[in-house]
């Protein structure tokens, strides 16, 4: 398991659908993982502190996992098959660890409010991940697929053709901002 913290949350210009991206904690790779609008808002409304006067679902979740006498450990993105990311949300209840199922936006939403650490699986980072090319600044696959054989297989790119599109879509101007 990899440690990762929310880099931003993105718009694709292709379709209009929400991106989480996701940085490894202790390195330079990132995920994007796509979410749907409400759940974006979800996240961005706690990352920027906005205050509804409403618990949203999310908050629900939260009030009903913390009344049952639980606790949230930590979330987990498990799994990437076939263009979908699988989650879990890994909870304390009466000294028993209990792993739920969960969408990664969903799992995300809840961490950020409860504080809890984001990890994913270094398998699903070896799929999808990302990095910044040093000489150009443009993302290109990351994983220890394309590591190992020099490039990536027809059938890894035939599966993550939905990332490669977005990939090639993202500005990346603006992920080292900030950076000193």
């Amino acid at each position: 398991m990899v440690e990762m913290t929310i880099d931003s949350i993105r718009m694709s210009l292709m379709n209009y659908q929400r991106v989480v991206i996701l940085k490894e904690k202790a390195a330079e790779r990132y995920l994007p993982i796509w979410i749907g609008p409400a759940e974006a808002d979800a996240i961005a409304m706690k990352l920027q502190d906005v205050v509804v006067p409403r618990p949203l679902t999310h908050d629900l979740l939260y009030s009903v996992i913390d009344t049952l006498g639980a606790t949230v450990s930590f979330v987990l993105v498990s799994d990437l098959q076939y263009d979908t990311f699988y989650a879990k949300i890994a909870l304390n209840c009466d000294g028993k660890s209990i792993e739920i199922d969960s969408r990664p936006s969903d799992a995300i939403a809840l961490a950020v409010r409860v504080g809890v650490p984001i990890f994913v699986e270094e398998s699903v980072l070896d799929k999808a991940a990302i990095m910044l090319d040093q000489e150009t600044g443009k993302p290109t696959l990351a994983g220890s697929e394309a590591d190992k054989k020099g490039k990536v297989s027809e059938e890894e790119l035939r599966r993550m053709s939905a990332f490669t599109d977005f990939i090639k879509t993202i500005d990346m101007e603006d992920f080292d901002k900030g950076k000193s």
